[in-house]
């Protein structure tokens, strides 16, 4: 007989028992966590999908207005699966049966570009919006569009818009610019516009 078996016993149940309830508040943490993240998707599937219609409402309304007479809108790659889907964009310019963005010329893949920027901005305002350069390839006419909605943007946001489109230049309410001088040092000039 082995006088220290019931010592042994006694330590191995301690330890059995101390291991059983560290097992079992695994079991319920896992069983929280998964409480959690089923919450969490569930949140970002209802913020998705409001985020989702706003922008894809305000984007057939900024496409309108940049190509009249065209039809433009998102689409959910995978509809119904709000966590895994991604947007498409067709856009159908006035005239034209094309849907798909890599057939449209290069100006007008840029004018595509701006409406889904500005349904972003209308769908979800900001305090201000920073543009680089998004007219550069735009026409005349595609121009004076974009510049009405660069008008209404900032009735509610500051934009900041670098541009070498003297129009665009001309709606602004400040001027800022880089220049070299005579001996070869850049200087920044700045001119507030009436």
């Amino acid at each position: 007989m082995n006088p220290l078996a019931l010592e042994e016993f006694d330590a191995l149940q301690e330890r059995h028992a101390f291991l059983a309830e560290q097992l079992d508040d695994l079991r319920r943490t896992r069983s929280d966590l998964a409480a959690i993240i089923d919450d969490v998707d569930a949140r970002v599937q209802e913020v998705f999908a409001a985020a989702f219609a706003d922008v894809e409402q305000a984007f057939e309304d900024s496409f309108s207005r940049l190509f009249p007479g065209g039809e433009g809108r998102l689409v959910l790659t995978e509809p119904g699966q709000w966590l895994t889907t991604g947007v498409d964009v067709e856009a159908r310019p006035a005239g034209k049966k094309v849907k798909r963005l890599w057939l449209l010329s290069g100006g007008e893949r840029s004018l595509v570009a701006v409406a889904f920027l500005v349904a972003l901005f209308k769908a979800r305002p900001s305090p201000f919006y920073i543009l680089d350069e998004v007219e550069a390839a735009l026409d005349d006419v595609n121009l004076g569009r974009l510049l009405d909605i660069y008008t209404e943007l900032r009735d509610n946001s500051q934009l900041l818009v670098i541009t070498h489109q003297k129009r665009t230049m001309e709606i602004a309410d400040a001027l800022y610019g880089v220049t070299m001088r005579s001996d070869g040092v850049s200087a920044v000039i700045s001119q507030r516009l009436a």
